[in-house]
């Protein structure tokens, strides 16, 4: 599953040699990391729904219980705490959006337990003192969790296979106006060369194997957090650190996602 990994890779948060193409509106230059502080706030063009609660109180809720479950990253606390989940639900489901609960989110695909993305993302800024600089993510869904990972990273690129699940998280996503998320049609297997290196990536879709451009695009002091299927027939969560002189991997705990596939559909 590992393989030696080539010194070098370019900084984890320097300019790309060549910058992507699409969407239009791409910045030329990638910012420097900026010290940590609470999360960037999220701009919408109406007011919150409140959709018979109030929706910070419950958001706040929700996060006082993901840090009694141990997540403890305070960036990606205040991150979960920012982000309205029921935004990126159908509305006969926004009143289970905080529970802890995976929800459906069409096309066979779901919106992932909020407990299991803070999980990964707290993986992911393990150690982070500054913002995670550039950050690609596999699978878009709903977009939820790209919404959540443009509030701990300079810049994110985000790829979705599904054509109609990359409509509905452009359409989410439209009323946040988050200058640093750029959303990808594509495969995401391929990853997306184009924006690497990558300080971190991440993916919400589980393989036999981690596929080699992920680990080619991930830069030398960077980290990758995917599922991954296991001998034994299960997945369970791998963090791979890309080291100068190799790849460090760790596998955890069991998780359940779908299946990564190849192609555009």
């Amino acid at each position: 599953m590992t393989r030696s990994a080539k010194p070098g890779g370019g900084p984890v948060d320097g300019k790309p040699p060549v910058r992507p193409g699409f969407p239009a509106r791409l910045q030329t230059a990638t910012p420097q990391p900026k010290p940590l502080s609470p999360a960037r706030a999220v701009k919408t063009t109406s007011p919150t729904a409140g959709l018979g609660m109030d929706s910070q109180a419950v958001r706040a809720s929700m996060v006082r219980k993901l840090a009694a479950q141990g997540i403890s990253h305070p960036q990606v606390l205040a991150a979960m705490g920012q982000v309205e989940r029921h935004r990126f639900v159908d509305s006969a489901l926004a009143g289970q959006a905080y529970e802890d609960t995976a929800l459906p989110i069409g096309l066979e695909q779901t919106i992932s337990k909020p407990s299991v993305v803070a999980r990964m993302l707290d993986l992911l800024m393990q150690g982070r003192t500054q913002l995670a600089g550039r950050v690609l993510e596999i699978g878009t869904g709903c977009g939820y969790q790209a919404a959540v990972l443009a509030q701990l990273a300079n810049e994110v690129y985000s790829m979705e296979r599904l054509r109609g699940l990359h409509e509905k998280a452009r359409e989410n996503l439209r009323q946040l106006r988050l200058p640093n998320l750029h959303l990808l049609l594509g495969d995401g297997m391929l990853g997306y060369p184009k924006g690497a290196p990558y300080s971190a990536i991440i993916a919400a879709a589980g393989g036999q194997a981690v596929p080699v451009a992920w680990t080619d695009q991930l830069a030398v002091g960077g980290r990758l957090v995917a599922p991954v299927v296991t001998a034994a027939g299960t997945q369970a969560l791998l963090v791979i650190d890309k080291q100068a002189d190799g790849l460090r991997q760790i596998v955890l705990e069991a998780v359940h996602f779908v299946p990564l596939k190849s192609g555009v559909d």
